[in-house]
């Protein structure tokens, strides 16, 4: 079974079942920047977290100091920094966005490398566009980059991989900066070490958190009220999440996947990693994960004949046209038009906008795509690297998944963005994330492929179209490709002419993000295992500080 179906029809259906809009608290946005703040609450059902009254209270309060402190601070930025990577900016997020709109102006000749390039990457991340020209003062005569301290380059680094297509200063900023830090004598620290493997704009913010909650209380100058407001939310979310999981597994183990024999729960809650960061808000939610079973009946249950016949089923897309199917594919037929029509009767209701043509057209491309897949494993003739990987974006579930979130999210939808979604070609954005999502879904599963026997398979097909001998030189110009699909991806982030709004861009960024946490997990430090992943986004709490 693909990891990337599975983890995406995760994401897809805990969605399904909070669609009545789920608010984060905000602050409102303006130059004065008021002190206001609604609080989120959830449920404490974790017997280590006692007192939740308290609890909640007391994080209300570390919450309404914090406020204080960023609206005061004469160090903005970095706070801004911190408050993101310690997975608290959400609890201020209009108060952010209105500083950094400020701090556009801001940029000064008596800023050093450091203060200039953070400015310029949470500018970058939160969809400015930024000039480049703000890092030429730091050339020298030669046209090259001056030496800097290990922060200073850090933060060039950083900075350098918000770079899109053609930007040749931050492609110079990224080559010297990289050299610079691997020839230092703190080539060997633990930072530089984390950021050349996985710089920040491309880490899952939940990991991340959990792992700079550890480093900011490591250090001698931390804030303590930071510190504590970020553990007890962190502990907060994870209860969250343990109660999604728990709904999810009675609904394994008392639902229609008790049927599907091939089916593992571990499965289930390894693909649960893919979902954490598609929110950046906690959910309460039923997860009516039933696509799930969809890609199970592709991959194993379906004979090639029934394959055609659910096929024929959902572009007909009536009741009517599963009478003839099999009883297991009944079921699943019957959950998808059901939940289908659900969906659009809570966005029909809450924003009097009628969906049901663009997401029964993105499941139509889904399933078409499946059927393209098993007519390749039944002895069809093998595609083209180009063939696989636009079918591999839509059997990924990457344009079902992002169509379904851009309506139940309802945030800066219109009728002209709205056409765009409709039919393919879908939105380039789209289609980056899920190419992303496709390519590192090939690399973790390349030998499962190979030990199937799979005719279309990425890293063979790659080797083929690029005349490489070897299945490392394949690896290696996927892992290429990946890095210039980032720079589109971030030109998407940043083009002032992009009809979407900035908030499903930022999913889709967050797709291509849980991607590689999920599937490069070989000998890495950031990504070690899925396994470590549930145990600790799950399942350990941090403790108090």
């Amino acid at each position: 079974m693909s990891w990337a179906r599975s983890a995406i029809s995760l994401i897809l259906s805990q969605t399904l079942c909070h669609s009545q809009k789920a608010s984060i608290p905000r602050q409102a946005a303006s130059a004065a920047i008021p002190l206001r703040h609604s609080a989120v609450t959830y449920p404490i059902v974790n017997p280590q977290l006692q007192k939740p009254v308290i609890l909640e209270e007391r994080r209300e309060y570390l919450i309404q100091k914090t406020i204080q402190k960023l609206q005061t601070s004469t160090e903005q930025l970095q706070l801004i920094d911190h408050l993101q990577r310690l997975g608290i900016g959400y609890h201020l997020e209009d108060m952010i966005d209105a500083i950094l709109h400020l701090q556009r102006s801001a940029f000064s000749t008596e800023d050093d490398l450091f203060t200039t390039a953070l400015r310029f990457r949470l500018l970058r991340q939160a969809g400015f566009h930024i000039s480049t020209g703000v890092l030429l003062k730091f050339k020298g005569e030669s046209e090259k980059f001056k030496e800097s301290d290990m922060v200073g380059l850090l933060s060039l680094y950083e900075a350098s991989n918000m770079g899109a297509q053609g930007e040749e200063i931050l492609e110079e900023a990224m080559d010297f900066s990289k050299r610079s830090l691997l020839e230092g004598e703190d080539r060997v620290s633990e930072a530089v070490g984390q950021a050349l493997e996985v710089p920040r704009h491309m880490r899952m913010a939940r990991l991340e958190a959990r792992r700079f909650i550890k480093e900011y209380g490591n250090g001698s100058d931390h804030d303590r009220d930071l510190l504590e407001l970020a553990v007890l939310d962190y502990n907060h979310v994870q209860v969250q999440h343990q109660a999604e999981l728990t709904q999810l597994k009675r609904w394994y183990t008392e639902g229609i996947l008790v049927n599907v024999k091939t089916f593992h729960w571990d499965c289930v809650s390894k693909c649960f990693v893919y979902s954490v960061d598609y929110f950046h808000f906690p959910v309460l939610s039923r997860l009516k994960n039933w696509p799930l079973v969809i890609d199970d009946i592709f991959d194993t249950h379906g004979k090639m004949d029934e394959l055609i016949q659910f096929t024929h089923a959902i572009q007909r897309w009536d009741l009517e046209a599963m009478e003839t199917l099999p009883e297991y594919m009944k079921i699943c037929y019957m959950a998808l038009y059901n939940t289908t029509n659900d969906i659009c009767y809570t966005v029909l209701k809450d924003t009097s906008r009628t969906v049901l043509p663009y997401l029964k057209a993105t499941w139509i491309d889904m399933i078409e795509g499946f059927m393209v897949e098993a007519k390749w494993f039944n002895g069809g003739n093998a595609p083209n690297l180009e063939e696989y990987m636009e079918n591999g974006v839509s059997t990924a579930g990457a344009y079902m998944a992002l169509v379904h979130l851009f309506f139940l999210m309802g945030e800066g939808v219109t009728d002209q963005n709205a056409s765009l979604l409709r039919r393919k070609p879908y939105p380039k954005v789209f289609s980056l994330a899920g190419r992303i999502l496709r390519l590192w879904d090939d690399l973790g599963t390349a030998k499962e492929e190979q030990e199937r026997g799979d005719l279309a398979s990425g890293i063979p097909l790659f080797m083929k179209e690029n005349n490489l001998a070897t299945e490392e030189a394949a690896r290696s110009g996927m892992l290429e490709e990946i890095f210039q699909l980032w720079k589109d991806l971030n030109g998407e982030l940043i083009n002032v002419n992009n009809a979407l709004p900035l908030s499903i861009i930022k999913i889709a960024l967050n797709m291509a993000r849980a991607s590689q946490v999920i599937h490069n997990h070989r000998q890495h430090t950031y990504s070690l295992s899925v396994d470590n992943y549930v145990q600790a986004l799950f399942f350990t709490p941090l403790p108090s500080s």
